[in-house]
């Protein structure tokens, strides 16, 4: 059993490989958790002792193979919990992640595997992440961003990379989902901001920002 401060720091760990797939540093983990360098120093050695981590100085953090089924149980859990969240009880997107950080941390062993079948299997949780399956496997991730399209192309939303209730609630403001199509109409040299249309409707102006953080697929 881990303790709810361990489980974060596994998910931490999980999604910062996840995402960039390079040496994870403590400064990295103490970025991402909020928390100070001290604290996260000690952490890595608890795991360490528990066998879910090892951490040298040159290749950074890795989970092991037990540390990664472990944070990937908490990622399906807090996915799945995001989809019922939405679904049935009719939270909005921007709510659900806070709310879901705390249903993660339940423990019942075949709590994840019901509430996928009760929900139909989901691939992807509202956010457009990869729900894991009960033996490890996801649906597709993806990793091109609307700042990466060409000037004239046109996309489909698919993600969003940043999940703090005042992007998604930017989102919504500007009508954009989860299956939005949005084609790049110009890219300012100034400050590479992006002038997008939405759905076909009159072009917007957007920041660079805004474009790193949406995920989408022009295929």
């Amino acid at each position: 059993m881990h303790t709810l401060s361990e489980e974060n720091y596994l998910k931490c760990i999980y999604r910062l490989w996840q995402d960039k797939g390079q040496k994870i540093t403590p400064t990295a983990i103490a970025e991402s958790l909020g928390n100070n360098p001290a604290s996260v120093v000690d952490m890595i050695r608890k795991l360490t002792d528990k066998q879910l981590i090892v951490y040298d100085k040159k290749k950074g953090v890795e989970l092991t193979a037990q540390g990664q089924k472990d944070a990937t149980l908490i990622v399906r859990r807090h996915r799945l919990w995001e989809v019922f969240l939405l679904e049935k009880l009719g939270y909005h997107w921007d709510e659900i992640h806070d709310i879901a950080e705390q249903l993660e941390h339940i423990k019942d062993a075949s709590l994840a595997d019901r509430l996928d079948k009760f929900l139909g299997f989901p691939e992807y949780d509202p956010h457009g992440d990869p729900i894991p399956k009960a033996n490890g496997k996801m649906a597709k991730r993806f990793s091109t961003t609307l700042a990466d399209v060409k000037t004239g192309g046109s996309c489909r939303v698919v993600a969003v990379k940043d999940t703090t209730s005042q992007f998604l609630q930017y989102l919504q403001k500007l009508d954009i989902n989860i299956g939005t199509k949005i084609q790049l109409v110009e890219k300012i040299p100034f400050d590479s901001s992006l002038v997008i249309s939405i759905n076909g409707d009159e072009p917007k102006t957007v920041s660079q920002k805004f474009g790193e953080s949406l995920l989408i697929d022009n295929s």
